[in-house]
């Protein structure tokens, strides 16, 4: 069964402007070929929500908040439930999410269960399908929009690989998330090379991105370049 995989007690880093404890969730609903948490995304539950909340009782008035990644967390069955005993400890919650479980990250949002959201934005539209085998980019679509429209704290980015996404494709997202009104930062996050194998076997890419060659229309910012 999906759920939490493995925790980190301590991040400072993660969560901007908060002291965090981090929890890998397992599963995940995409296969981008550039991922190195192959042990999450197929891994299965390791920790029981009733240790996660015993150690957050000894870091109350130290740690800020809890940042839930995987993984998916939205795959997660009790993530509601699970999130209301978080917030109900006084931590505030970041969530890590490809945007594709739109009706769990509404009802997040109407319960005020998440303080900040990290949205992967993964390929425009016409890549989507090729780069994360899911097909349902509509649905990520509806969330970035929800997410523009609400009161929540929130970035957009994007993990850039160029033998899958090229200086074209990013100024593809730029378009969009200028025309829908997004108003933050958008993230540009450089391949970072690991040993680990990754869940398409990719390897290094051949060159990093030409970054001005980029659509500077709104504001961008790089990381691991």
């Amino acid at each position: 069964m999906n759920g939490i995989y493995s925790i980190q007690k301590f991040s400072s880093l993660d969560f901007p402007g908060r002291l965090c404890a981090i929890l890998w969730f397992s599963g995940c609903n995409m296969r981008c070929p550039y991922c190195y948490n192959k042990d999450v995304v197929f891994g299965k539950k390791q920790i029981e929500e009733d240790e996660v909340i015993d150690f957050l009782k000894t870091r109350t008035g130290l740690l800020d908040g809890v940042t839930f990644t995987g993984g998916c967390p939205t795959l997660y069955p009790n993530l509601i439930n699970f999130s209301k005993k978080i917030k109900d400890m006084g931590f505030e919650i970041k969530l890590d999410t490809n945007g594709i479980n739109f009706e769990i990250l509404k009802e997040m949002k109407d319960k005020n269960l998440v303080d900040y959201i990290a949205l992967d934005f993964k390929a425009p539209p016409e890549k989507f399908e090729q780069i994360t085998k899911n097909r349902h980019y509509e649905k990520f679509e509806s969330t970035l929009e929800m997410l523009i429209n609400s009161n929540i704290e929130f970035e957009v980015r994007t993990t850039v690989h160029t033998d899958l996404l090229d200086e074209n494709d990013i100024n593809k997202i730029i378009t969009i998330l200028k025309n829908k009104g997004y108003k933050g930062t958008y993230y540009l996050q450089n391949f970072f090379e690991t040993d680990k194998e990754t869940i398409g076997n990719i390897g290094p890419q051949k060159r990093k991105l030409d970054l001005s060659l980029l659509d500077n229309s709104i504001p961008l910012e790089f990381r691991n370049f």
